[in-house]
Order: structure tokens, then C-alpha cells, then sequence
């Protein structure tokens, strides 16, 4: 929600050439992929890895002082919530949520690694009581993470967690209570493995970082090399949970410019019943807006997989297609997510690194920094790097599912389409000027 106070510079161009070349740069990548047709130096960039040197002998104490640090900052960040500082960034709650774990932990996700597992507080504290007692419902997949990260973001959304401590800090309260309760019912591994949306949205981000760890060694890949692995689309609620990924950050950004507050405050001021006020005509508003376009999304990707299947003429299944090529999206996440939260994370680092090292004492008037202009550039080209990574894995996945070339090829255009309008859709909404969101005041 900080977002909309984000400074953004006028075009210098006409916003639909701003569009039309941003689309023709995702079209023109797939096209020029698409005559890289050697199956065995794609085979070679898909494989190509290096192990670095053994972190077995320091890897323990790090674990034990990072669950440490979780459930540390968990505790005090409760507990400054209520009685510390209520001005934002002067709140170690807000900072260490948003420009933190909202912000900075995603970035350094998909730039270097997955550390929440270790990170993780209430992983932490469900690991050491007594759990198990019964058997999660394997049918459910990740859909309860699909829901669970629908509903953090309209929290996110209609309640003030962003701007008031103490809201953000009874809304962290809950999710703490339900998520310990879920780990002790049905067992660590079931819960933060299919429920628990943070942890299921750092699995995914971790899967376009160039570094893993295996059996005590930190292995490095190309950025998004492990996108090509089998396992980590492995269901319809994994596609689910990617597009939400996708569309959260698209929704996020677009209630927060000129267009967006236009739109819902038209919407709002339709002739409603009298005995409905605004503010709970502008909750609806908002909810709708979130599931439409999520399904809209979904809809787009979903019917992107029929297509390719009828272009290919394959025996291989739409659904199998499907799950071949959802990886891919998660690249156009984590392009998306750097985009609209570099600048924060920016803006209030050192604030956050204030209120970390002198949690007890905050400045009383920390310092924000202001992004370098060049930054709404960075901010394009996180998107369009994002989405040229995805072509280009969405081209190797294709080799791998068909044996001909042709189909291969062919498979990909739907979801190189559905790309473009992502891409267009994202750019526009960087390019409109900022806004607060009406009504949530």
C-alpha cells in the first residue's frame, strides 16, 4: 500500500508505443528462441551446474542462530506493535513485515536463496511441541495456500496493517495462532509444506534463485534453473497458487494508481441501496476486484493450455501442458515483485536497519531515502527480464515434453501470448501516476 507515494515520472513517449514495444520485446524473444533448436546445447544449459565448497562443518550453528533471530523478531515484533513507536516508519513491526518480509526477504529469495525454512518462527516453535495427531487431507494439495495468500493480501488491502502498528500486530497475532494450531493438528511438514502461504511462496521463489542447497553443499545454477524441474508444478492448485502470485502484485499495484482509485470510486458511487454505506460498498469493491481478476488470469492460462494442445495436435494432455509450463511463471512473479517493491526496500532500509540494531529505542525521526530516478527504468526492466527468463524456460520445457521440434515450437505460442498481455497489463499500470486507494482511510 506504500506504493501509491512512490514518485513516477511522465512518460516521454505515447503509452501505447510504451506498451506496444514492451509486448513486441516478449514476442520478438520467443521468436528468436525459437531458432534454438540444438537439443543438446539446451540440454547443456538446463543441466549446467557447480557445486561450491562444502557448508556442512558451519552449517548447523547457522540454522540454530537464524531460528533463533525468527523467533526472536517474531516476539518483538508483537510486542512493539502495541506499546512502541505508532508512526510507520518508526515502527520495527511495519518495517521488519513490509520492507522485510513483504519486500526484502522475496528479493534476496529469487536473487540468491531460500533461507525462510530455517528463518521461519513458527516452524521454529511447531518443531519442538508435540504434533501429528491427524492426517492432513492429501486431496487438498496447495489449495489451502492458494486461499490463505488470496486473504492475506485483502487484508493487506482493507485493513490498515500497513500504516498502524498495533492493527499489524493483532493481525499477526492470528496468523500465528492459526498457523501453530495447523502445524500441531496435522504436523510441521503437512502444514508449511501445502498450507502455510509464506512458506509455500518462498518454495516457489526459491526456485528461480541460481543457488540450492543439496546434502550439505550449496549447488549454483543459471537463474531459474530449477523452473525446469518436474516437481515443482506437481498439481492444478500449484498452477493456482503461481497465477495468484502473478496477479496479487498486478492487483496491489493497480488499486494504487490514478486509474485504479478512478475506477473504484465509479464503481462505489453506482446507485446502491441507501441503507449501504460507502465504506462497506467499497469492501465489496475491492474483494470483487481481486477475485475477478485473479480468475480472469487463471482463466487466461488455463485456456492457453487447451490451445496449445489443439495447435500441437499431441497425444500428451492439456492438463500435462499445463503443468509444464506454469514453472516458467514464476519468473514473471519474482520480475513483478522487484519492480514494485526494489523502491521500498530501497526507501526504507535504513530505517529497518535502525530499528533492528535499536528495537527498543527507534529514532524518533528515521531517515528514508528517496530511489535515484533511474530507478523507474530498473523498474521496467524487472518485468521485461522477468518475462524474457520465462520465454526462454517455457522454450526448454517445450523440448523436454515433445520429441518433434515443430511442437515443441508450437506448444509455447498460447503461453507466449498469454505472456504479452501479462507484460502490457504490469507496464501500464508502472507507467500511471500514483494514488491512495480510496476509502481505506
Amino acid at each position: 500500500m506504500t506504493l501509491s507515494k512512490q514518485p513516477r515520472d511522465t512518460l516521454a513517449v505515447p503509452r501505447w508505443l510504451y506498451l506496444a514495444t514492451g509486448g513486441a520485446t516478449i514476442g520478438a524473444s520467443a521468436l528468436l528462441a525459437s531458432f534454438v533448436t540444438d537439443r543438446a546445447f539446451i540440454r547443456y544449459l538446463h543441466n549446467w551446474s557447480k557445486t561450491l565448497p562444502t557448508i556442512e562443518s558451519w552449517w548447523q550453528p547457522v540454522v540454530w542462530i537464524a531460528r533463533g533471530l525468527g523467533v526472536t523478531t517474531l516476539a518483538l515484533t508483537v510486542y512493539l506493535g502495541y506499546v512502541g513507536p505508532q508512526l510507520p516508519t518508526s515502527s520495527l513491526a511495519i518495517l521488519v513485515t513490509f520492507a522485510g518480509v513483504r519486500a526484502g526477504l522475496p528479493i534476496f529469495t529469487y536473487l540468491v536463496g531460500n533461507i525462510w525454512p530455517v528463518l521461519n518462527p513458527w516452524r521454529t516453535v511447531a518443531s519442538v511441541l508435540p504434533s501429528g495427531w491427524l492426517e492432513y487431507p492429501g486431496s487438498l494439495k496447495r489449495w489451502p495456500a492458494v486461499v490463505g495468500l488470496l486473504g492475506l493480501v485483502w487484508v493487506e488491502v482493507i485493513f490498515p496493517v500497513s500504516t498502524v502498528p498495533a492493527v499489524l500486530a493483532t493481525a499477526i497475532v492470528l496468523y500465528t495462532a492459526v498457523t501453530l494450531a495447523g502445524a500441531l493438528v496435522f504436523g510441521p511438514e503437512p502444514w508449511f509444506g501445502n498450507v502455510d502461504p509464506l512458506s509455500v511462496l518462498f518454495r516457489f521463489y526459491g526456485a528461480v534463485s541460481p543457488l540450492t542447497r543439496h546434502t550439505g553443499t550449496v549447488e549454483m545454477k543459471l537463474p531459474g534453473g530449477d523452473l525446469q524441474h518436474s516437481d515443482v508444478v506437481a498439481d492444478t492448485s500449484d498452477i493456482a497458487f503461481i497465477i495468484a502470485l502473478v496477479w496479487e502484485l498486478t492487483y496491489s499495484g493497480f488499486i494504487t494508481t490514478s486509474a485504479g482509485s478512478t475506477t473504484i470510486r465509479t464503481i462505489v458511487e453506482l446507485n446502491f441501496p441507501g441503507f449501504v454505506s460507502a465504506e462497506v460498498r467499497a469492501v465489496a469493491v475491492y474483494t470483487l476486484l481481486l477475485l475477478a481478476g485473479y480468475l480472469v488470469f487463471f482463466a487466461a492460462y488455463w485456456y492457453a493450455g487447451r490451445v496449445s494442445r489443439r495447435r500441437t495436435g499431441t497425444y500428451i494432455t492439456a492438463r500435462t501442458i499445463r503443468y509444464q509450463f506454469a514453472s516458467p511463471l514464476l519468473a514473471i512473479a519474482a520480475g513483478y515483485h522487484l519492480a514494485h517493491y526494489a523502491g521500498l526496500f530501497v526507501s526504507l532500509s535504513p530505517a529497518l536497519v535502525l530499528a533492528l540494531t535499536s528495537p527498543l529505542s527507534p529514532p524518533s525521526n528515521p531517515l528514508v531515502l528517496s530511489p535515484p530516478g533511474w530507478f523507474d527504468g530498473f523498474n521496467i526492466a524487472s518485468i521485461l527480464v522477468g518475462h524474457l527468463l520465462a520465454v526462454w524456460t517455457a522454450h526448454t520445457l517445450g523440448y523436454d515434453l515433445f520429441s518433434s521440434r515443430l511442437a515443441a515450437v508450437r506448444s509455447q505460442y498460447p503461453f507466449v501470448a498469454v505472456m504479452i498481455g501479462y507484460t502490457v497489463v504490469s507496464l501500464w499500470i508502472i507507467s500511471l501516476p500514483g494514488a491512495i486507494p480510496p476509502y481505506l482511510s
